[in-house]
């Protein structure tokens, strides 16, 4: 039976475990399966991507099999065919699909077509693969990942959404600081505030920045400005400002706090440069990490 990531959720039972595989290949780096060689992961891409889709392809190519970039203008879905028949039309061709868009219904319309595993390769609402990759570097300097604080700072995004998910999933505690308006999805809350009963942890909303970060052992911001907001961009950094990830608010977090971006990130908006080039700063190991917890991802799926 084929399985899908297409949220955080879809890891519920072994987001750990593919963390710890994730770190297994990052000490055998150019470890080759022979069961993939031949096998071929279909990337879609609706969206400009760095780190996802060099990870995703690279991750492919080092297990020993094969990635192909498809953009949906070189595509018949950029045409008009459905995402359905694209889908099955897919399924006939690679092994694996990524799908990177700008709506979640298109990945989950996608997902339920396809008869290969499909990869949430980031939509508005999830971002499920960044997740596995910061808290592989959460537990590489922590040496675990359940009982911390977790402190995001910023907007209520599809990171956001995520990090909450897989925070509460792995025992660790959360607090998002973000303006009234711009909390996480309240569905994906909902859930996770149903995980944190289970696992005993606490998630907590905030429009305080400080009380926020207060005693975490991670801080953790994104771009205030997504993909497809720009006309919102000088009403955000106006609003969001109080916000920024500099010395004087990570002054109130642990002293041996960890800092992550999932990046691009915009030095002078949601985080200075001090913070970002200081020795807590982790954002370029995180980064590193999106390749081997790849492979830890399509590993699991493909087994």
């Amino acid at each position: 039976m084929k399985r899908d990531i297409i949220s955080v959720l879809d890891m519920k039972d072994d987001l750990e475990d593919i963390i710890d595989l994730s770190i297994k290949f990052k000490k055998q780096r150019y470890e080759q399966f022979p069961e993939y060689v031949n096998h071929v992961l279909g990337m879609i891409f609706e969206k400009p991507s760095t780190r996802t889709r060099i990870s995703l392809e690279t991750a492919m190519t080092q297990l020993g099999g094969h990635a192909i970039y498809l953009n949906p203008n070189d595509m018949q879905i950029g045409r008009g065919e459905t995402i359905g028949d694209t889908a099955r039309v897919l399924s006939g061709f690679v092994d694996v699909i990524s799908y990177r868009a700008f709506k979640h219904e298109n990945v989950l319309e996608l997902a339920r077509n396809a008869s290969v595993p499909v990869i949430n390769a980031l939509d508005d609402l999830e971002h499920p693969v960044q997740i596995v990759a910061d808290f592989m570097t959460v537990k590489e300097r922590k040496n675990r990942v359940n009982g911390l604080k977790v402190a995001y700072l910023g907007d209520g995004n599809n990171v956001a959404n995520s990090l909450i998910l897989g925070s509460v999933l792995l025992g660790s505690d959360v607090s998002v600081g973000c303006p009234k308006g711009y909390e996480p999805n309240k569905k994906l809350l909902e859930a996770g505030q149903k995980i944190a009963r289970e696992t005993g942890t606490h998630i907590e909303i905030t429009d305080d920045p400080v009380k926020a970060v207060e005693s975490a052992d991670v801080v953790y911001t994104d771009v205030w400005v997504s993909m497809g907001e720009e006309k919102e961009r000088d009403q955000k950094e106006k609003l969001f400002s109080r916000y920024q990830v500099n010395s004087d608010l990570v002054a109130h977090a642990d002293k041996n706090y960890l800092f992550l971006h999932c990046l691009p990130a915009h030095r002078g908006l949601e985080v200075t440069g001090e913070v970002m080039e200081g020795q807590h700063s982790m954002v370029f190991q995180e980064a590193e990490n999106r390749l081997h917890t790849a492979k830890g991802i399509l590993r699991t799926l493909l087994q």
